[in-house]
């Protein structure tokens, strides 16, 4: 009985970790590659990212202006054409230089006078001059695009370095099928690129683990593309200075004490100069003199806040843009959440809207994946260049008082599809057949959302169809339907009388919608073709109440738009 009991144990340690689960030490000789995988990944990911550029391309040509491209774009032809800074200096320059180099080629006109605001500019070059919206738009957004693709070879190779070739498919399974990752990456605008160098950063971070200096100065020039291309990625610069030491730390096993914290704060200083000296380059592409005059209305910033602002290595035009975010967040806004129209912010908005707004699959290989990084002791490393810039970044985004879309933590999906790829480190059968069937369950839920991924929540709350009643703004309804609203009126309902209830009026005349305003006139007058938006049923006015309740809903478009067939009243 005793040599039973004493053998069992050898034949387990024999094959130490296969027996929970966890693929086993790097002393094991290794498995037998299958002779064509390279091949097969290779295929992997060119098809996971052909259906990524596909998906954002069909929506990147059907969908008309979102709230704050407009500024975006004005911005970007104001810095070709006259290498200027004063318009939405509260975002730094980077991605509206990425726009710029798409506008090149638009040769896109603007009045850009000292009169017009940024608003008044980004209509004026839009929908003036004979430039033509969807063109300019379409100019914009395929570098975002191109730029989106680039960081989806990232998430992959992340993933891949840390966990192999089948964590980076998975990883970049989840990337290319993320509903937000689709929208915003369509999108002109700042939020996905500055979570892409956020990604890059971490990545080129960890592989300074091996190689520190090969690596120290991209890894500065992705932390510093982060912080010139949206201010909230500075809360994480830090995190990532101080894990840059950890790498070369790491790096050096056999030297010394003494030399080895040395050569870890050089290369944790030298990331951080080529960083700021990146910042700086790209105030400088747009402007290489420089000329900055503070706009009216600069808030002043009182406290230990205060003087951090003042004490950054950065332009003068970045300083007053972060007063301008600054000054913002002391507002009080207003949002949507759960049916529930509030004055304020609520801590948990995110989270909520994360949870609404990410496919099931994907939230459940996210939890395991944490979960297994955490516990498996060869994946902890990595889980402080993952989650740790993850919660740092969520933990800063939920004390911001603008609760108006899922898009002020999306890096959330982009650096958590890295961590989800832990899931592949555990070599039990069944757990790798239920992280495949998740994967499909995330295509799948992707997939049926197409072309509007704009206003996608998941099935446990309604899909997309349902979003408007549980969230507002960004999140469902950006104007991104009134190119889609013209081409449906003229296809379906040719010659009659229209009505429209919409937070951009202007521009639907523009795209030839010849609607007239239901708020403008008594109730009694309005029959006909009712067009309202459903950001605003989720507190309507009593005319709207009224119209509605005469009105039978015969049609939706893009679920951010209902037509109603109103009565006339009696």
């Amino acid at each position: 009985m005793k040599q039973t009991a004493w053998r069992i144990p050898r034949q387990r340690t024999r094959e130490r970790g296969t027996a929970s689960g966890i693929s086993p030490p790097q002393s094991q000789p290794p498995p037998r590659r299958h002779p064509y995988r390279k091949v097969l990944v290779a295929l992997g990911i060119v098809a996971l990212l052909a259906q990524l550029a596909l998906v954002m391309v069909t929506a990147a040509r059907q969908q008309s202006q979102t709230a704050d491209e407009g500024v975006y774009i004005a911005a970007a032809v104001v810095y070709l054409r006259h290498h200027e800074l004063r318009y939405n200096p509260e975002h730094p320059p980077l991605a509206k230089l990425v726009m710029a180099a798409g506008l090149a080629f638009a040769d896109a006109r603007i009045d850009a006078g000292p009169d017009k605001n940024q608003y008044q500019a980004g209509t004026d070059v839009l929908y003036e001059h004979g430039n033509g919206a969807q063109r300019i738009l379409w100019y914009a957004r395929l570098p975002t695009i191109v730029l989106t693709l680039l960081f989806g070879l990232m998430v992959f190779a992340f993933a891949r370095d840390i966990t192999g070739p089948g964590g980076g498919l998975l990883a970049l399974a989840l990337y290319a099928f993320s509903p937000d990752v689709i929208t915003y990456g369509s999108l002109a605008g700042v939020d996905l690129p500055a979570a892409g160098f956020v990604l890059a950063a971490a990545w080129l971070v960890w592989r300074m683990r091996r190689h520190p200096w090969a690596y120290l100065a991209p890894a500065g020039l992705a932390l510093g593309a982060a912080s010139a291309t949206k201010m909230n990625t500075l809360v994480v610069v830090p995190v990532l200075l101080l894990l840059a030491a950890v790498s070369a730390w790491h790096a050096q096993p056999g030297v010394r004490r003494v030399p080895r914290l040395l050569t870890a704060v050089a290369a944790m200083i030298g990331v951080g100069v080529v960083a700021v000296a990146t910042v700086w380059l790209t105030y400088l592409i747009v402007d290489p003199r420089l000329h900055w005059t503070a706009p009216p209305g600069v808030p002043v910033i009182h406290g230990t806040v205060g003087h951090l602002v003042d004490w950054l290595p950065f332009p003068p035009a970045y300083a007053d843009g972060l007063r301008i975010q600054l000054g913002l967040e002391d507002q009080t806004w207003g949002g949507f959440l759960l049916g529930d129209t509030y004055s304020g912010h609520r801590w948990y908005y995110l989270p909520a809207a994360l949870l609404i707004k990410t496919p099931l699959g994907m939230l459940a290989l996210w939890l395991t994946g944490i979960v297994t990084m955490l516990t498996v002791r060869r994946l902890r490393p990595a889980a402080l260049y993952v989650l740790l810039p993850t919660v740092v970044l969520l933990v800063a985004a939920m004390q911001g008082s603008r609760d108006w879309g899922v898009r002020y933590a999306i890096f959330v999906p982009v650096l958590l599809a890295v961590a989800a790829a832990a899931v592949t480190a555990v070599r039990w059968r069944w757990v790798q057949a239920v992280a495949v069937l998740l994967v499909a369950f995330v295509a799948v839920s992707s997939v049926r959302a197409f072309p509007y991924y704009l206003p996608y929540s998941n099935e446990a709350f309604g899909g997309p169809a349902k979003t408007y009643l549980r969230l507002g703004s960004s999140n469902v309804d950006w104007y991104q339907d009134l190119y889609r609203l013209a081409r449906r009126l003229q296809e379906r309902y040719p010659g009659e009388r229209v009505w429209l209830v919409h937070r951009n009026r202007a521009m639907a005349g523009y795209y030839g919608i010849d609607a007239g305003d239901p708020l403008k006139v008594p109730p009694s007058e309005v029959s006909g073709l009712l067009a309202i938006s459903v950001t605003q049923l989720s507190n309507p006015k009593p005319e709207i109440r009224e119209l509605i309740a005469r009105g039978v809903r015969i049609d939706q478009v893009g679920h951010s738009i209902f037509i109603y067939r109103v009565s006339p009243a009696r």
